[in-house]
């Protein structure tokens, strides 16, 4: 290989089978109550009160720290969500913050303190930005541009498959839904890789070892454009995944390498696989809500979507990414 890479190549890890059945879901065997989190009231009552305190008590944004909050019901409802996304289906809705009642950002200095229940909130950009705008800013989905900031269909995918630092947890918080379209719906990735066993074992075995992601620009200058990973590893008994077909596909585009045959099968047998209704269960984010994926086990998708014209009224969500490994920079580093 020529080009010069990202080297994630040490997650490579042997081929194994899922040891928890609960974690390998199909969606007809799953509803509303294994994911939805009605807001509570004393929940509710504490968000009012620590409004009011924000109101009072001025900061930059983003700078408050959930240590310096009690918020009793808030960390208990927060608890049951993370119970979900580790030990459940893997994501959660939370319905719904008060999105009418206060200002938007006394509502993001509140989903800020509430993710932090959830872990520590890290860099979403290599230039260090927290909070990233999920909305269609009218650019063409090309080389360099998110998907997330375009109304094209993403195919299920992890977020940020091809850092150095994959997030543990991606959190969305709606301020207001496209027009028509824009729908998510979730897979379990052991469900997914099982079929795979099942169906494709050889291209399983593939998607063992390492391939090329594209990096989307998301780096310094001069840093390489591709990283080398695999799609499945493992962390001791818990599924790994860097699960995005389309930017394994970009990664031997921007690196100029040609695709070796079983990977280029690979890609297409777990995209069929995806596809299949029975894998992948439909959750509307509505306006307010906050949602939750597990961003190792679950793959998510979101259906192309047609926006309003008015630029007030878009599609709009606010992102969090969470991660334990690292320091909260984009890539994680420590200085040496």
């Amino acid at each position: 290989m020529n080009v010069a890479y990202l080297d994630c190549s040490h997650e490579v890890s042997p081929l194994r089978q899922p040891g928890d059945d609960r974690l390998c879901w199909l969606a007809p065997e799953i509803g509303e109550d294994d994911w939805l989190l009605e807001l509570p009231a004393d929940a509710r009552a504490e968000i009012d009160r620590l409004a009011g305190f924000l109101a009072d008590n001025p900061l930059p944004l983003l700078q408050r720290r959930l240590e310096d909050h009690a918020l009793p019901a808030c960390r208990a409802l927060m608890a049951r969500m993370k119970a979900v996304l580790d030990d459940g289906v893997g994501f959660s809705v939370i319905n719904r913050l008060p999105m009418d009642d206060y200002p938007v950002d006394t509502l993001l200095e509140i989903y800020w303190l509430l993710g932090q229940c959830i872990g520590r909130p890290v860099a979403q950009k290599w230039n260090g930005q927290m909070i990233y705008d999920v909305t269609d800013t009218g650019a063409a989905y090309s080389y360099g541009t998110r998907g997330s900031h375009t109304a094209v269909e993403l195919v299920f995918h992890t977020d940020n498959a091809f850092a150095r630092m994959v997030p543990d947890y991606v959190g969305l918080l709606c301020r207001r839904p496209a027009r028509s379209g824009g729908v998510s719906r979730f897979c379990s990735l052991y469900s997914v890789h099982e079929r795979m066993r099942e169906r494709y074992p050889a291209e399983l075995a593939r998607l063992y070892r390492p391939m090329l992601f594209d990096r989307q620009k998301e780096h310094r200058d001069g840093a390489p454009p591709v990283c080398l990973a695999p799609y499945f590893s493992w962390r001791g008994e818990r599924l790994f995944a860097r699960a995005n077909s389309s930017l394994v596909r970009k990664g031997y585009e921007v690196a100029g390498e040609p695709m070796d045959e079983l990977l280029a099968a690979a890609l297409d047998a777990i995209d069929e696989v995806c596809s299949a209704a029975d894998l992948w269960y439909e959750a509307p984010l509505e306006r307010g809500q906050i949602q939750y994926l597990n961003n190792h086990e679950v793959g998510h998708y979101r259906s192309a979507f047609e926006d309003f014209d008015e630029p007030e009224h878009k599609r709009h969500l606010y992102r969090l990414w969470h991660r334990a490994d690292g320091s909260s920079s984009y890539d994680g580093l420590y200085p040496e």
